[in-house]
């Protein structure tokens, strides 16, 4: 039995992680700590609020004493929680500088103080900086980081960080950098969630720029697989690149999947002005983790991502609550009316 602290567990990927290491390892007792931001939604763990193993704390990663506090007794920290849209790091790269840079710093102060076994650092291939179309150039493990946005070089400062610890205090760290997640409980500001949920409401899709951009897209439980894997096998202080794409697939490729799903025509498709700074294109070679921990994708994008779009059918209230919020001045803001 371990004491698994994460942090940003009301979010996409930490939600989804909790629901699996509740079903993985149910003997495990598991700490959410989240600020409950505007990407935090507990309506993600409604099923699991009552399960004796599970235990929500209210948070800020970037406050010394409640830090402090959650860590006493953690045996394992796996840490989510950031601020993590491109796009509104282009707005607010203040926001994101405090809680992916100092929140995590003051997370590893924390770990070291109490002694945690292992500090594992969830990180995003975007940290490598952008790779050129048609190529078959591919991130790893030992790819020269070159961030280009605020949020890419916020995580690159986490990331420096992390290892500087395991370097100079010797806490026992393992980090991740992973492709674009999709899946159950995807905030509708990025791209498949915001297509699927627009395409429902009877709402053009917004593409930006000539849609050509690349993205490798990692479905969220193979990613919570591979996390699962790297605390039980990998080797602390080292770093494995979890993508899943064997050949490149643009956005403008990804929307008419989808509304080839939803029995759609390309004449939903709004093409808007691009974002400043926009990467190219990313692809992932996650041949480490496979050789190393023997980790690969559960199964191909078309199929995972047809499942996606079922699931925003039948969850209907949940992304419409949040649709119907503040993200409505967001969405006006980058998108127009």
């Amino acid at each position: 039995m371990a004491k698994i602290l994460v942090t940003g567990g009301a979010g996409f990927i930490g939600s989804n992680f909790i629901h699996y290491w509740l079903t993985n390892h149910p003997n495990d007792t598991i700490v959410n700590f989240d600020k409950l931001t505007y990407a935090g939604n507990l309506e993600n763990l409604a099923d699991v609020e009552k399960n004796p193993q599970y235990l929500f704390m209210y948070g800020d990663i970037t406050n010394p004493e409640m830090v402090d506090n959650v860590m006493k007794g953690v045996d394992i920290v796996v840490h989510f929680a950031a601020e993590s849209h491109v796009d509104r790091s282009i707005k607010e790269p203040a926001a994101f500088v405090k809680t992916n840079v100092l929140g995590t710093q003051i997370l590893l102060d924390a770990a070291l103080k109490h002694s945690v076994k292992r500090f594992h650092h969830v990180s995003t291939d975007e940290v490598f900086g952008a790779l050129p179309l048609n190529s078959s150039e591919k991130f790893n493990e030992n790819t020269a980081y070159d961030p280009r946005s605020p949020y890419s070089a916020s995580k690159a400062g986490s990331d420096h960080l992390v290892r500087a610890y395991a370097e100079t205090y010797g806490l026992p760290i393992t980090i991740t950098n992973c492709a674009n997640n999709y899946g159950p409980y995807h905030f509708p500001e990025k791209l498949i969630p915001l297509a699927i949920t627009n395409i429902l409401e009877g709402k053009k899709v917004p593409v930006y720029g000539d849609g050509l951009y690349v993205r490798d897209w990692l479905y969220v439980e193979d990613h919570c697989r591979a996390i699962d894997m790297v605390l039980s096998n990998g080797k602390i202080g080292e770093t494995y690149c979890v993508g899943s794409m064997t050949q490149d697939v643009n956005n403008l490729e990804v929307i008419k999947k989808i509304l080839k799903i939803m029995g759609k025509t390309e004449g939903e498709i709004e093409f808007v002005k691009d974002r400043p700074g926009h990467d190219r294109r990313y692809a992932i070679d996650w041949t480490k983790i496979h050789n190393e921990l023997g980790w690969e994708p559960m199964a191909d994008f078309d199929t995972w991502l047809a499942k996606t779009v079922d699931w925003y059918k039948e969850n209907t209230k949940w992304w419409q609550d949040i649709k119907n919020g503040e993200y409505k001045n967001y969405y006006e803001e980058h998108y127009g009316k």
